[in-house]
């Protein structure tokens, strides 16, 4: 049986390796967006985002604009719910765990951890949970006021709401929900680490395996006419 400070120190260490990978990937990601800015799903969204509002502001398509919005903001208000839901979830469980501490730990093979092991790892949980609900709820938040500003004719010639001031909201509020889509991802090595620190190493590793074919954009070779 390993003592508090053993128990410890390998959740500690388990959690900060996968901390270290998963920043790595994501400056991986940035430095092969500075070499390609279409390499990811998240920069062609970002620039087909930009030439949508230009077409949509430039040809006075309102009914496009509301049916887009609406069906973002429906989806980001959909997860924020889901949040909340699985934030009282956690709240369940941290109230639960004289009786659960063990359960969860059965398949842990450094045997039972102390109970303040196991809250750390709930507020963890939580507070990933608390990122994606406050990031959908920005979403939804900038969502609105994008409904309102790309709505304004270019023939006001208005010096401030400009296509390109209008798509700049609309790429924070798709930032946001990248955002709390990623902490929806972070989910899955968080809830195995209930389980022990090497169910979570395995998840982090799987996750970015995963994350690697999900945010590559597809590439699309260029074929040329020969004569």
């Amino acid at each position: 049986m390993f003592s508090l400070y053993s128990s410890f120190a390998i959740d500690f260490f388990s959690f900060l390796i996968c901390v270290v990978l998963i920043v790595s990937y994501h400056m991986f990601l940035r430095f092969k967006i500075k070499k390609n800015p279409a390499y990811t799903v998240q920069a062609v969204n970002a620039m087909a985002r930009k030439i949508w509002v230009e077409h949509v502001m430039a040809s006075d398509k309102d009914i496009l604009a509301i049916q887009t919005l609406r069906n973002t903001t429906m989806s980001a208000t959909f997860l924020a719910s889901t949040a909340v839901l699985l934030i009282m979830g956690v709240l369940t469980l941290s109230s639960q765990d004289a009786h659960l501490n063990g359960v969860w730990h059965i398949l842990n093979v450094i045997g039972d951890v102390p109970v303040s092991i196991w809250l750390t790892k709930l507020i963890l949980l939580l507070l990933d949970l608390i990122v994606a609900f406050f990031s959908f709820a920005m979403s939804i938040r900038i969502y609105n006021h994008v409904g309102f500003l790309i709505n304004v004719p270019l023939t006001l010639k208005n010096q401030v709401i400009t296509p390109a001031y209008v798509a700049t909201h609309l790429n924070r509020a798709g930032h946001f929900y990248s955002t709390g889509m990623r902490a929806y991802y972070f989910l899955v090595p968080l809830t195995f680490w209930l389980f022990g620190p090497y169910f979570m190493l395995t998840a982090t590793v799987a996750l970015l395996v995963a994350l690697y074919y999900l945010d590559r954009a597809p590439q699309i070779k260029i074929e040329r006419d020969i004569d």
